[in-house]
């Protein structure tokens, strides 16, 4: 069944790009491990979550969000390393570093960690014998619902904008799973990506501006991303005016072939 191929091929592929990022993120120098294994979770739960209700696809997605919510310390991390180096900051950089490697030797030693890959292909084996036909309207409901969702929540000029780049970002990544269900233009998935970019932007100011709050060796560039937090601020609500009325123009529908 070709629809039961277009999920499971992926998702082995998906597969073997997370056992790779797992291996490197052993290697400390390796900088874009941990970044490559979050992306592989996310396309790996873009995958899985319009699929709730069938046998353990909800359990498999719930793991994978555990472990993006273990990441996501760390990776906040890497990116304040990157900014306090690029600032000539490497005393504050340096002590990071230490702490960020120790962290990821504790974060490869976690039983979850250790368990997912496994249980993914197990899934993949269970989901090829055991698919039946609802599964493909309930895959078309769930994208059809994320349009829906983020249409609204764009709509909504006091929505949480910390929760709109998560809708952003999970109808980019459903989109790049099921391009035959859920097409977008060019210039929906140009905004989309834009809107996530400049988001992402304001969110590492916004983190970093608490970190300084509590650790007074970031001080001296609290004032910097103050300013750089209202700007990317004011940036991702620009091209949020824009992603609107591409979404609504010109997002084709899932298909119900």
């Amino acid at each position: 069944m070709a629809f039961i191929e277009d999920i499971v091929t992926p998702l082995r592929r998906l597969e073997t790009v997370l056992n790779e990022a797992l291996l490197r993120l052993q290697q400390a120098q390796d900088t874009e491990a941990l970044h490559d294994l979050r992306v592989c979770l996310r396309r790996i739960r873009s995958l899985l979550r319009p699929l709730r209700g069938c046998p353990g696809a909800t359990r498999l997605d719930r793991a994978a969000a555990e472990l993006g919510r273990l990441t996501t310390p760390l990776r906040d991390l890497e990116v304040l390393i990157t900014e306090l180096a690029r600032h000539h900051l490497d005393w504050q950089a340096n002590v990071r570093q230490s702490d960020l490697q120790a962290r990821c030797r504790q974060l490869l030693a976690h039983p979850q960690l250790i368990d997912f890959p496994s249980r993914l292909h197990a899934w993949c084996r269970r989901f090829r014998r055991t698919a039946r036909r609802a599964a493909k309207h309930r895959l078309d409901r769930h994208l059809l619902r994320q349009q829906r969702q983020l249409r609204r929540a764009l709509a909504d000029t006091g929505y949480d904008r910390h929760r709109l780049r998560l809708l952003i970002k999970r109808l980019r990544y459903a989109a790049e799973a099921y391009p035959q269900r859920l097409s977008l233009s060019p210039e929906a998935t140009a905004c989309l990506k834009a809107a996530q970019n400049a988001l992402g932007d304001w969110h590492d100011r916004e983190v970093w501006c608490l970190q300084a709050e509590h650790q007074a060796d970031l001080w001296p560039l609290l004032p910097q991303w103050q300013a750089e937090q209202r700007q990317t601020l004011a940036r991702a609500d620009v091209l949020l005016a824009a992603l609107s009325p591409a979404l609504v123009a010109k997002t084709g529908g899932a298909s119900r072939s």
